[in-house]
């Protein structure tokens, strides 16, 4: 005859398999009230040519995500698509404001449609909105930048509602790490 007694009861090996079914797929975190994402927001930043841009801003902290590509202007159809990136971060660790402060450091925003040699409206210097807030926080670091004296011209960035967003095809997507070297005429000033 069996003895029961070194076996465990069934409903003790089904909690065991829950558990490590929630652990394995990170309901656990649920269950003690961590929280297992982050929430993070969106950008979208025009300013010559993407290789560079994108060079320089996946490597903030707090950036988690980076996609070059180019950004229509949602009320006026008309308008070349911009080259811009589209920046996924974390607020907890970047702020737009932040960002931006960065961004007007790293590309010359008082050239119209023009970055370094290249030159066309694809290459403007823009800021493609998201939101309210994106807008109000753009047009105040956009009017601190112009009157701080940082840069000797007038600052002609535009500030746009974002419409589409169309990725670059592969090849432009992390364009500096798959070449190193390769061209870029973006830098941070003031630092």
């Amino acid at each position: 005859m069996t003895s029961n007694a070194s076996r465990p009861a069934p409903w003790t090996t089904i909690i065991l398999f829950a558990l490590v079914a929630a652990v394995s797929t990170g309901s656990l975190a649920a269950w003690s009230g961590e929280d297992e994402t982050t929430a993070t927001e969106t950008a979208i930043l025009a300013g010559g040519c993407f290789w560079g841009m994108e060079g320089l801003i996946r490597d903030l902290d707090g950036v988690v995500d980076t996609e070059v590509g180019y950004a229509a202007d949602k009320n006026d159809r008309k308008a070349e698509p911009a080259e811009a990136i589209r920046v996924v971060y974390d607020p907890a660790r970047l702020s737009y404001e932040d960002l931006l402060r960065f961004y007007f450091k790293m590309h010359d925003p008082t050239t119209k449609n023009r970055q370094g040699n290249d030159r066309g409206a694809q290459y403007r210097s823009a800021i493609f909105v998201l939101n309210d807030e994106q807008l109000s926080v753009a047009t105040e670091v956009r009017g601190n930048v112009d009157t701080s004296g940082f840069w000797k011209k007038p600052v002609v960035t535009e500030i746009n509602w974002a419409g589409k967003f169309k990725e670059a095809a592969e090849h432009h997507q992390d364009y500096l790490e798959k070449n190193p070297g390769g061209y870029t005429c973006h830098y941070v000033r003031g630092e």
